[in-house]
Order: C-alpha cells, then structure tokens, then sequence
C-alpha cells in the first residue's frame, strides 16, 4: 500500500460545519499535504480561511498561482477560482465553472488524481450536487482511495450519494469518524 501524500476534500451545502467538524478530529498533524473545495459565492473578501484555521492543528491559507504544495498544511480553494494540484504545486484557474461551480470539486479531485494517483485520498463531504462524483471515480481509477460522509448524516446528501452511484468507496462514515479513518490511513507505510 502506498504513502498517503494529498487528503483533497470537497464540501457544499452543510460543508462549512462538516469541514469544521472534520478539522476538530484531527489532531496531530498527519504529515500530508491537504486540499479543500467549499463551494461558496464569488466574494473576494471571504472569511473562511479564518473560520477554519480555529480548528485546525496545521496552517490554514488560499493559495497563490503556483505556490509550493507543502506537507501539514491546509489549503482553501479562493473563490471564484478552480484549484489545481501538479507537480509540487498548486494553481489556480479562472477556466469556465464544472457542475455550476468555480472552484470544482471535480476539478481538484482529477488533478489530484493526475498528480498523485494511489497515494491521494478524496474525501466527499454534504454537497448539493454532484460535483466531485467524477473527480472520486478518477481517484479510485488512479488507485487512489475515497471516503464519503455518509449520506444519512449529511446535510445534503445529493453529492455523497452521487459518488457512491458512480464508483466503489474505501468507507462510508459519519462525519465524526472522517478524522480517525484519515489519521489511520495517512499513519501506514507501505511499499
């Protein structure tokens, strides 16, 4: 089994207390570099890097235009913009919205995929679409692995169902769990 090296979560409506609660849990730092898609309206004085960053045991930031991808680190897509992992980097892109959204879920996860492949884990979170559901599939088909909040408990479960339509997950969880399933996955070493 492969070193995990990217956790790239995706969240919309509902993802706010998800994420926050999914950051609570975790908490030590787990050596991994990590990516975050929150659906939310073109605003550029935002405040969600802020709300995070109180629950959060490693930095909080959005990044700029090919800034280093570093490891205990949290990084926000800016709104309005698509984020994109690649090679030791990440960049942004003002490329027409997928599923309605900029940034996408799907969109992150691909490059994720593309960059990273069986040593990324894509995590869905409450979403009100489903935006992510292709980028999980690509994933898994990298030999990545997924995790899903489980619909039931989702505030939203439109996304969460719609990645569990389309591919096979590693695990379906509570929110509470999410964190402990990471920090596992995130502690094996394999070759």
């Amino acid at each position: 089994m492969n070193r995990i090296e990217i956790v790239a979560v995706g969240a919309s409506l509902g993802g706010l207390l998800a994420v926050q609660t999914l950051l609570r849990g975790i908490r030590e730092k787990l050596g991994v570099s990590m990516v975050l898609v929150q659906h939310r309206r073109a605003d550029p004085s935002s405040v969600l890097v802020g709300l995070l960053a109180k629950y959060c045991v490693f930095p909080v930031s959005e990044p700029e235009d090919k800034a280093p991808l570093e490891k205990d680190h949290l990084y926000v897509a800016p709104s309005d913009y698509h984020l994109l992992v690649e090679e030791g980097h990440l960049a942004l892109s003002v490329d027409p919205p997928v599923n309605y959204a900029r940034p996408s879920i799907d969109v992150l996860f691909e490059s994720v995929a593309d960059a990273f492949g069986p040593a990324a884990v894509g995590v869905m979170l409450t979403n009100s679409n489903d935006d992510g559901a292709a980028g999980a599939r690509a994933i898994k088909r990298a030999g990545g692995r997924v995790i899903v909040q489980d619909p039931e408990t989702a505030e939203s479960p439109v996304g969460p169902r719609a990645v569990l339509a389309l591919t096979e997950v590693d695990a379906v969880l509570p929110i509470e769990s999410i964190a402990e399933a990471l920090a596992k996955l995130c502690q094996r070493v394999g070759g």
